[in-house]
């Protein structure tokens, strides 16, 4: 008598799916773009490969480095990268995180469903160390709020 043995497999349905690229810009790549790097990849979980830049580069805040590990989101060994050096890059998303970058981009030749959402500059703020925080924490939260929705629609 022959017997089949039928072995179930189970497959993450992210293991289906190839991973998705996403790059993230804003103006100097120093505050809001690293803090949006930081959630989506937490968010991701592991399903995308997540970028930042800026169209200049200004290196990253201290105060944006600050409020994201009150928040269990550690950025610090980022790095503030320019978006010329990300072209060789086929992206699933380009996600501009301020006007200013949205409007003054050169020419970045992707097939990149592109999402823009503006989000204050903390880096602007102005006031006692106290204040300052605070903006930051905003902005961080507006930005958290933004991730968890994206990843959760997109991927």
């Amino acid at each position: 008598m022959w017997f089949v043995r039928l072995v179930a497999v189970v497959v993450n349905p992210r293991q289906r799916m190839k991973m998705k690229n996403i790059l993230v810009l804003c103006t100097g790549n120093s505050c809001r773009s690293q803090m949006a790097e930081g959630y989506l990849n937490h968010f991701a979980k592991g399903g995308a490969k997540v970028y930042s830049a800026g169209i200049e580069t200004h290196g990253l805040n201290p105060k944006a480095i600050e409020v994201m590990k009150k928040d269990a989101i550690v950025i610090s060994s980022n790095t503030s990268n320019h978006i010329d050096e990300y072209r060789h890059i086929d992206f699933d998303y380009l996600i501009t995180v301020c006007d200013h970058a949205k409007e003054n981009c050169p020419y970045f030749p992707t097939k990149a469903l592109k999402i823009h959402q503006n989000f204050p500059d903390p880096a602007k703020a102005k006031g006692t160390e106290a204040e300052i925080e605070q903006q930051f924490i905003l902005v961080r939260d507006m930005i958290k709020t933004f991730a968890k929705a994206f990843a959760a629609k997109h991927l």
